[in-house]
């Protein structure tokens, strides 16, 4: 090709010649501007085949050079665009390689720069919570009927029920009328049950290749409410170090004790847990009784609990436990509807789990 001159071959040495003599003081980065000055020259000259010697002439002196062979043959455009990709990679100090298919990789050092989005509530103001986000909180449903009780009949039920009456005991003597103390370690055992249920369900549902009908998130959706509770009330009393030792004991040995009984029994499990959320309808309903006689003063609700459950502005703590209360009810049902199904013969996947109900 180089040795045979038509029609405009003056054109195509004028352009080799032009970029032998700019090639010498040309980097990687140089030889794409080369490229562009040659090709502009080229064509202005009218020569219709320039471009291409001077694509062949820059590959050949890239194989001699031990140059970038893929940046001499790119086009312009992609050589570009390489450029760009390249900067921010050196800029973060990251390494390139070759992964098994012979694209190229790229070395990360830090992951700081993954986006995160800047959330804002209706006012505009910024949504300042990291553990749940705004389509995560919901009005309380205070309606429902404070009054049920499942009656016990079966040998099981009986078991379940007076196993919470006799852990109430010891509470009532270490807490007495100290209701904000003993909501935050209610809290803190309430919170395990739908954990471990939903964990339990979750390893069941993946050997058996099926699917849970919901109720793994149901179980997990009661956990993170009950620790919701947690929070709110870790603002409201502020727990010595010795219940919070007490904490750290009572929840190691009720993990353990209901990992173990939900293995054996899923029935008794969800139904002891149903008779431990009456019980804590009882306690948040001393508590308002103690709110309402003055002997405990009725506090501006905490912010985390204004945004979590969509309380007005002006709310108070009074608000806060009637929708905590509402809450247990409503872990009552679910977990005494769970029972119930274990107690028909069929497997909580068989029935719609009650997503959502708060």
């Amino acid at each position: 090709m180089m040795y045979t001159m038509g029609r405009g071959g003056a054109s195509r040495l004028g352009v080799a010649a032009l970029a032998l003599r700019n090639f010498s003081s040309a980097t990687g980065g140089g030889a794409g501007s080369v490229a562009r000055r040659a090709a502009s020259n080229g064509m202005a000259s009218g020569g219709a085949q320039a471009p291409i010697a001077v694509g062949v002439w820059i590959r050949g002196m890239a194989t001699t050079t031990g140059g970038d062979r893929t940046f001499a043959t790119m086009t312009l455009g992609e050589q570009e665009q390489r450029e760009e990709k390249k900067q921010p990679q050196m800029a973060s100090g990251g390494g390139g390689g070759m992964n098994g298919d012979g694209d190229e990789e790229k070395g990360i050092v830090s992951y700081w720069d993954i986006p995160t989005r800047k959330i804002r509530k209706e006012d505009g103001t910024e949504w300042k919570w990291n553990s749940f986000m705004p389509w995560e909180t919901y009005k309380a449903d205070t309606s429902i009927d404070l009054k049920k009780h499942h009656k016990p009949s079966t040998m099981i039920d009986k078991i379940a029920y007076w196993t919470v009456k006799s852990l109430r005991w010891p509470t009532d003597l270490f807490f007495q009328r100290r209701y904000g103390c003993r909501a935050m370690m209610l809290e803190t055992v309430a919170a395990v049950p739908g954990m471990v249920g939903g964990m339990l369900l979750h390893c069941k549902s993946l050997r058996r290749f099926e699917h849970s009908g919901g109720w793994i998130r149901t179980l997990l959706e009661e956990a993170e409410n009950e620790r919701m509770h947690l929070m709110t009330f870790m603002e409201v009393a502020q727990p010595k170090w010795y219940e919070r030792a007490l904490v750290i004991g009572v929840q190691g040995v009720f993990f353990n004790a209901y990992f173990l009984g939900y293995v054996i029994s899923p029935k008794f499990a969800h139904r002891m847990v149903g008779y431990l959320e009456e019980e804590a309808i009882h306690s948040y309903t001393e508590f308002l009784k103690e709110l309402d006689k003055g002997n405990i003063e009725n506090v501006p609700a905490p912010a985390i609990a204004i945004d979590y459950w969509r309380l007005p502005a002006g709310a108070r703590l009074r608000d806060v436990v009637e929708v905590v209360r509402a809450d247990e009810a409503h872990h009552r049902d679910v977990n005494h509807l769970a029972s119930d199904i274990h107690y028909q013969g069929h497997e909580l996947r068989e029935t719609p789990a009650p997503l959502g109900y708060h």
